[in-house]
């Protein structure tokens, strides 16, 4: 982020000072303060700074002074930079001077000289936060203008395909009657629209009109292959096609006179250019010469069948060796490495990929272990983890490791997957305790944490003990994660970089709780809270107290305690079950 200036400008240099020092109190240390003592020296101030590449957020402007009027100035300044707030000081303004201020320069508010400090403090923080919701905003509304530029060149190109498919749309029929086998089309409404000569040869005839596509079997004269049963007509691959599905079939047969004709038909549906079924269109392919040669291929594979028997007796004997081994060693892991099969991996083997990273660990796990003995323990974790691991499975995951009663997961197509793995593990989890309850066991909790980066996946050890793994920074970083969920008594954090990689943020419950610095690391990390999982009424009132909690929070950044902590308090008093509110309650009451 650039740095951010704020202006202030009065001819009465006593005031300017005071103005200055007050302005400095309310913001901190997060902006500089500049002042002028005229107009002209606050506009060429501002036109400076933009060149230097600052930003101006606000500025407060008296409206008496001698070469520029207050209005004349941010109306000036407005020209320089829209998105700045104005503020302006008066004790002697008219009101067709403050109307001229909101006209043409967006004037945010006006305050009475001489002004309250209070009054003054409150509006300058109110303004520079208004200021940062509206850069935020127009950032949002940039990748969206983007996303819809492209949207648009997409539907520029599907256009032009459609006019050169009505083009060519004569050629197309004489392409149909010249092919070797038969073809027809219905239109949107199930009339039959089109049969070539191949079709009308196989079916004895062409367009019928006036039918529907109830009648088509009865019309047409398809059966069931190998019965006198007509051909369901919702199942014939056309009547299909109409529902936008492409499909096939080979069990049909035409009955035309004395001669019985086995069909292959396939249907494809044809859209127009607002993706609504226009019509179905199907190949239909006489298939008698196929079924003899399947008839005396059928003959073969009987004579072969001893062999076959063999075979695939070994071959289910691979299968259920490699089903076995996948369960040691994901096969997701070694398609990532380039291998068939656990069989050609060699020590070394590895592979840079980025990724998102689960970590899940149970709460005061060696306090619960302690109360049971070793074969309860073993039972309690299979019975845990039989829970957990189709959840990883079903959001395209695979599980790296079990560590105990703590699982590591990595997810390959998106930052989404990891997200919704760790919300599903917390439903879940819910369901489990309430089984736990119905048999007089207590409860457990879990924290999740993610992070996505880069890392290596390969093989490590020696030549007689080798085994899969992911090592990397990004891998260090989603295990510090997860164990902050101990520290705010939340149970699912991700990292920044998690957040820039999910698909549309607002899909889920989520808010920043900190900026840390994590065991081992020099950089920091901005964590944020997922609480879609949270107990409906936590929930709710998280998302009640949503911008309030981020309010709270940038003054508590700003080392402004005292009115941090009002905050903080506000949101614990509208939900109480918000424990990160209190903690960070308890931290302001300490500062």
């Amino acid at each position: 982020m650039n740095q951010q200036v704020i202006v202030c400008v009065d001819d009465d240099n006593t005031v300017l000072k005071s103005l200055k020092t007050e302005l400095q109190e309310a913001v901190g240390n997060a902006y500089l303060i500049e002042i002028a003592e005229s107009g002209e020296e606050a506009l060429e101030l501002i036109e400076e700074l933009l060149l230097d590449g600052y930003e101006v957020p606000l500025i407060v402007s008296d409206y008496i002074m001698p070469d520029m009027k207050g209005d004349e100035l941010l109306k000036q300044v407005h020209v320089l930079s829209p998105t700045t707030i104005k503020i302006m000081l008066t004790g002697q303004a008219d009101i067709e001077a403050v109307g001229n201020a909101i006209k043409n320069a967006n004037l945010y508010r006006y305050l009475a000289k001489p002004w309250e400090q209070e009054d003054l403090s409150l509006t300058v923080k109110e303004a520079v936060n208004s200021y940062l919701q509206n850069k935020l905003l127009v950032a949002q509304n940039a990748q969206l203008q983007e996303m819809n530029q492209e949207l648009a060149k997409l539907n520029r190109e599907q256009a032009l395909l459609i006019t050169q498919l009505h083009e060519n749309e004569n050629r197309l029929t004489q392409f149909l009657e010249a092919m070797p086998i038969g073809v027809g089309v219905l239109d949107s409404e199930g009339k039959v629209y089109y049969v070539n000569q191949k079709a009308q040869k196989i079916f004895g005839k062409g367009v019928v009109p006036d039918i529907s596509s109830a009648q088509l079997s009865e019309v047409y004269q398809t059966y069931l292959a190998g019965t006198d049963r007509e051909y369901p007509p919702e199942n014939l691959p056309i009547v299909r096609a109409l529902k936008g599905e492409n499909a096939t079939a080979d069990d049909i047969e035409v009955h035309n006179g004395d001669k019985i004709i086995p069909l292959e038909i396939s249907a494809t549906p044809i859209y127009d250019r607002n993706a609504k079924v226009t019509y179905a269109i199907n190949t239909i392919l006489d298939i008698t010469d196929r079924k003899k040669a399947e008839a005396d291929r059928q003959n073969f594979i009987t004579q072969l069948f001893q062999v076959n028997c063999n075979l695939e007796l070994a071959l289910d004997t691979e299968l259920k060796i490699t089903k076995a081994t996948s369960r040691f060693v994901p096969n997701q892991f070694l398609s990532f490495l380039g291998c068939e099969s656990i069989v050609n991996v060699k020590l070394g083997d590895a592979v840079e990929l980025e990724m998102s990273i689960l970590f899940s660990d149970i709460r005061d796990f060696t306090t619960l272990s302690e109360q049971m003995t070793p074969q309860e323990n073993f039972k309690f974790i299979n019975s845990y983890l039989s829970y957990m691991e189709p959840l990883i499975v079903e959001n395209h995951g695979f599980i790296d490791k079990y560590i105990g009663d703590a699982i590591m997961a990595l997810f390959s197509e998106g930052a989404d997957d990891a997200v919704k793995a760790g919300i599903a593990m917390l439903h879940t989890l819910a369901e489990y305790n309430q089984f736990r309850a119905s048999v007089g066991y207590i409860p457990i909790q879990i924290g999740v944490g993610i992070n996505t980066g880069s890392l290596i996946l390969g093989i490590v050890g020696g030549c007689n003990r080798m085994d899969g793994t992911a090592i990397g920074d990004a891998v260090n970083l989603a295990s510090r994660i997860e164990s902050l969920t101990k520290n705010y008594r939340v149970a699912l954090l991700i990292t920044q970089h998690t957040f820039d990689r999910l698909t549309n943020p607002a899909d889920y419950a989520i808010r920043v709780i900190d900026r840390v610095q994590v065991k081992g690391k020099s950089e920091w990390v901005t964590v944020y809270e997922v609480f879609d999982a949270d107990l409906p009424e936590v929930k709710a009132g998280k998302l009640a107290t949503l911008q309030l909690f981020a309010e709270a929070l940038f003054l508590y950044n700003m080392n402004n305690f005292r009115d941090a902590g009002a905050l903080f308090g506000d949101c614990l008093r509208q939900n109480p079950g918000d424990k990160v509110a209190g903690i960070y309650l308890d931290r302001c009451v300490d500062s």
